[in-house]
């Protein structure tokens, strides 16, 4: 029997200042080959090559994925700061109305990072674009040298530096068994307001939100702020993250939704 197939979504990069390019990160697409059980698909973050419905039709789950660039702050009534670049436009015009488009469908949706704030600004929601700004936040992004120098260790980079408290009783804390965990941290923007459309399950301990959900979504529809993609074979939080990914992924092939997972 075949394997479902997870669309991945692509971002535009301009490669040698030459060449534009769709790409997705490795480590998503291993995510979902190695936990989810499913075959994943790049599909193209540009409205002139992906057609939404024709995608919903050949995907039975959808994994938005962080990014380098920011959500263009057109997308929430703010005006764009050259501070905050850069943006992918196109990704955006692909990425919101999909989001909508999974969560009346049923189609299984989970975003991270960039893909969690996608999800925000679809919900009706808006982002800050350097959460750290914000009275009392600390500094999410990425670890980095006295000389200013991104680390040049992913073990450093990718390693739990914050805790999340999750709602009791929450989807999330039924996925993952408790109520608190511990999370990596490599982001700069982040949810100022919280979209009408979902629900916060968890919140870092500096308030920031990290973990969402659609709550008028028909199937599972989650997203998560810290980069769960990095290693979910070995980190146990994770991988339940991905196991019900895939588990949502089965159920939506054989038509039973499961919609307790956006409840």
């Amino acid at each position: 029997m075949a394997k479902p197939v997870i669309g991945i979504i692509g971002n535009t990069y301009n490669m040698e200042n030459r060449f534009s390019v769709q790409m997705a990160g490795e480590r998503n697409l291993q995510a979902i080959a190695d936990v989810t059980g499913a075959l994943p698909m790049i599909f193209a973050g540009n409205p002139l090559i992906t057609d939404i419905s024709d995608l919903l039709s050949v995907v039975s789950g959808v994994l938005l994925t962080g990014a380098r660039a920011n959500v263009h702050p057109s997308q929430f009534g703010v005006e764009p700061d050259p501070r905050y670049e850069p943006y992918d436009i196109a990704r955006d015009a692909v990425a919101l109305p999909l989001i909508g488009a999974c969560v009346a469908k049923g189609v299984p949706l989970f975003g991270i990072c960039r893909g969690f704030q996608e999800m925000n600004v679809a919900g009706g929601g808006t982002l800050h674009p350097e959460i750290r700004e914000l009275p009392g936040r600390i500094n999410h992004r990425m670890p980095r040298l006295e000389t200013g120098e991104i680390h040049p260790d992913p073990t450093v980079i990718f390693a739990d530096r914050h805790d999340v408290k999750l709602v009791p009783d929450g989807v999330f804390a039924r996925i993952l068994g408790r109520d608190l965990i511990r999370v990596n941290s490599l982001h700069g923007q982040g949810v100022l307001k919280l979209g009408d459309r979902l629900v916060a399950e968890g919140v870092a301990e500096d308030g920031t939100i990290e973990a969402i959900r659609f709550r008028d979504a028909q199937g599972f529809a989650l997203g998560v702020q810290w980069h769960a993609e990095y290693d979910p074979q070995d980190n146990p939080v994770n991988n339940l993250l991905f196991q019900a990914f895939g588990e949502a992924v089965r159920a939506y092939v054989s038509g039973q939704a499961t919609v307790g997972a956006g409840q």
